[in-house]
């Protein structure tokens, strides 16, 4: 690709992203010609080149050059490991669709290892998308661990459980934490804690050779709120003493500093332990995941990122 000419490069680019939003996002060829301002001919066309140059295989396969620029540029503004920045789609910045394969691209690489590997994961959405992505594996010698409980108020099981729908696909030996995700006192957290089985998990999570977490925003469409562990008081008070995210349910500030807050005093979670040499990779997109993204990359609670363009170009944009 390197002998084209920066008209043939700009044309492939443009296939790149046709192709994405025809693969990965789903759309119509009317819609791909709508949202890059073409004719459905040339929609047809674009796509049509993204195949004949190679550029599709099961995945995307063309490193979009914007996205590779925001990507180099967050890694060096952040010190990060890794930094993986997919397109956006027009009409939806906060889509899943391109985080959930590059995530689940991500993932299969560490599963795909011989050497046994120990692999961490919160929860949400995006994560959730992302394991739906992976494909079926056998790999017994893994370890996969929940880095929060996987029980609602109730006692149900969360339907944002990773690590159990994981173990199902990828068959490696698993570990769900058996736990609320908030506790209802902070004697109950301690006698909790203390179990065994907790304890161990624990142990293991610390071992982790890769995390991935999701990013929560602190909004009316919060998932700590939407999954029912705060209310609408709580998350209203949460947002006045200045919440701007959240990460397996620990609650920080825009500066990436855990509030001193009753709610962090109950969250039964894995403590937030970041290892400098160690991935933990945040995965999450959108308007209103900016705040709490550049929260969580001040304060360091994530060494890794993978979003979208959109967001990326956003959160550069805060920092001139």
């Amino acid at each position: 690709m390197d002998s084209k000419s920066n008209s043939e490069l700009a044309r492939l680019e443009d296939a790149a992203r046709a192709a994405w939003l025809y693969y990965v996002a789903k759309n119509t060829q009317d819609e791909i010609a709508q949202k890059l301002e073409v004719s459905r001919q040339s929609a047809q066309r674009l796509v049509a080149l993204a195949v004949s140059e190679g550029l599709i295989k099961v995945r995307l396969d063309h490193p979009i050059a914007k996205c590779m620029e925001l990507g180099e540029e967050l890694k060096r503004r952040f010190s990060l490991i890794e930094c993986e920045i997919v397109p956006s789609d027009p009409i939806d910045d906060s889509s899943v669709h391109g985080l959930a394969q590059m995530s689940a691209a991500v993932v299969e690489r560490y599963l795909k290892s011989e050497q046994p590997r120990t692999l961490a994961f919160g929860t949400g959405r995006a994560l959730k998308a992302c394991i739906d992505e992976l494909p079926s594996m056998q790999c017994p010698q893994h370890k996969i661990v929940s880095l929060l409980g996987n029980m609602m108020s109730d006692g149900s099981a969360s339907a944002f459980d990773i690590v159990v729908s994981m173990a199902n696909r990828v068959q490696a030996k698993h570990y769900p934490m058996p736990l609320p995700v908030i506790a209802n006192s902070v004697e109950e957290k301690t006698l909790l804690h203390e179990l065994r089985p907790v304890k161990s998990i624990l142990s293991l999570i610390e071992q982790a050779d890769a995390t991935f977490v999701g990013v929560g925003q602190m909004s009316g469409q919060s998932p700590l709120m939407l999954d029912g562990f705060i209310d609408q008081n709580q998350l209203t008070e949460l947002v006045s003493v200045k919440a701007a995210g959240e990460i397996i349910s620990w609650v920080y500030d825009q500066q990436g500093r855990l509030l001193d807050h009753p709610i962090n005093q109950l969250v039964m979670s894995s403590p937030l332990k970041i290892n400098a040499n160690k991935p933990v990779y945040g995965i999450a997109a959108g308007k209103n995941k900016v705040d709490a993204i550049l929260g969580a990359l001040h304060g360091g609670l994530i060494n890794s990122l993978i979003t979208n363009e959109y967001t990326a170009e956003q959160i550069l944009a805060r920092l001139k």
